[in-house]
């Protein structure tokens, strides 16, 4: 069934890290370079709606943050939905917007996502970790985030007798991707050997295998597809969305190496978009453990159970490989400020997709894929983009 489609006209990204600025400034920052990337230029009163992805992590006590995105935005007494979904946060607040968009009820919507995490303590950043996932079993027994996700890479490992180096590949791969992206959290290249022999946070993952907690905001403009051309040339059209959610703790779960939330989220997306997988020409996917990264690949269709880490060894998924995966550095690299990460993969995709990428400029994309997980797995978004 054909339906109105949304275009991304617009996107900023503030740099991802620990920043001395507060969470005002960020979502300022990233709005406003939103508005200013648009090539003809959208005044602010034309946004219908807005929707502002966020977690609270740090707690600003600040109880209606969606008032701050339009007092920041400079768009006053439009509607606007504070979206909280753990860590795919944004990717539903995206998904939300395309929805408006879709039904004709909008034709102008903003998206951010934002996050300010390092000004919590330790204890409190682990808090806020541990709740997005099962609280009356995994965390009540003391199992962290990076516990959770080194269960399954325990078990991955051992299903399929995938060998380590895979998981130390992701991460090599993603630090040298980062290292080309200014706004990325780390911005230095790493050797397999360092990434093998970094200390130990939960067997087997060791510390290069976590992604980093981070500060940052993203924003992205859409627009109904008959609006596209009056401001940009090349816009970049949303093919088709999907979602899907699993039980919280693993112990619910059919699997630990396959997470059905994002199995059933991407055949959604693929289904309304028309399209098949060997037409995607990158993916941007949610590897804030480097273990996700490869479940990602399978989960997603593009690869046979067990064989994402030898997918990733052969250097399939470098950027000149036959399937780049997360070429701004993925989470690992770029970082995790969790209600920003969404909006941050439909950022590159919206540079990828316009040949704007600098020094991690693809060849030649026209498709791409965003994958945006919550917790550890218990929900998660898929959303395909083509090229105007």
């Amino acid at each position: 069934m054909s339906h109105r489609r949304a275009a991304l006209v617009g996107a900023g990204h503030t740099r991802f890290g620990a920043l001395d600025e507060g969470p005002r400034k960020l979502l300022r920052d990233a709005v406003d370079r939103a508005f200013e990337s648009v090539d003809r230029g959208m005044p602010r009163g034309q946004v219908d709606e807005a929707f502002l992805a966020s977690l609270g992590f740090s707690g600003w006590q600040l109880g209606n943050a969606s008032a701050l995105l339009a007092e920041e935005a400079g768009t006053h007494q439009i509607p606007v939905t504070r979206v909280e979904n753990a860590c795919a946060s944004s990717g539903f607040a995206l998904r939300a917007a395309v929805r408006a968009i879709e039904s004709g009820q909008c034709d102008r919507v903003l998206v951010a996502g934002l996050e300010k995490m390092t000004d919590a303590p330790s204890r409190r950043r682990r808090y806020w970790l541990g709740v997005s996932g099962d609280t009356e079993w995994e965390r009540l027994a003391g199992l962290t985030f990076a516990g959770v996700y080194a269960l399954m890479a325990s078990r991955y490992l051992h299903d399929y007798s995938a060998p380590r180096e895979a998981l130390a590949e992701v991460a090599v791969k993603n630090h040298e991707n980062g290292a080309l992206n200014p706004n990325a959290h780390f911005q230095k290249p790493v050797s397999r050997e360092k990434a093998l022999s970094a200390p130990m946070v939960a067997d087997p993952l060791r510390l290069m295998d976590c992604c980093p907690v981070s500060d940052g905001a993203a924003a992205l403009l859409l627009v109904g597809e008959e609006h596209a051309r009056s401001y940009t040339d090349s816009p970049v059209f949303v093919a088709g969305t999907g979602a899907g959610s699993d039980s919280l703790a693993l112990q619910d779960r059919e699997s630990l190496v396959h997470l059905a939330a994002t199995r059933r989220a991407a055949d959604e997306a693929f289904r309304h978009a028309g399209f098949e997988r060997k037409a995607v020409s990158f993916l941007e996917v949610h590897d804030c453990f480097t273990i996700a990264e490869l479940l990602a690949i399978e989960d997603l269709g593009f690869a046979k159970a067990g064989q994402a880490g030898r997918l990733t060894l052969s250097g399939a998924t470098r950027r000149d490989g036959s399937l780049p995966v997360n070429p701004d550095g993925g989470l690992k690299a770029k970082g995790h400020p969790i209600g920003a990460t969404g909006a941050s993969q439909v950022y590159e995709v919206f540079l990828q997709l316009r040949g704007q990428a600098g020094a991690r400029q693809l060849k030649s994309p026209t498709k791409a894929l965003t994958h945006n997980v919550g917790g550890s797995g218990a929900s998660a978004t898929v959303t395909l983009f083509t090229a105007g």
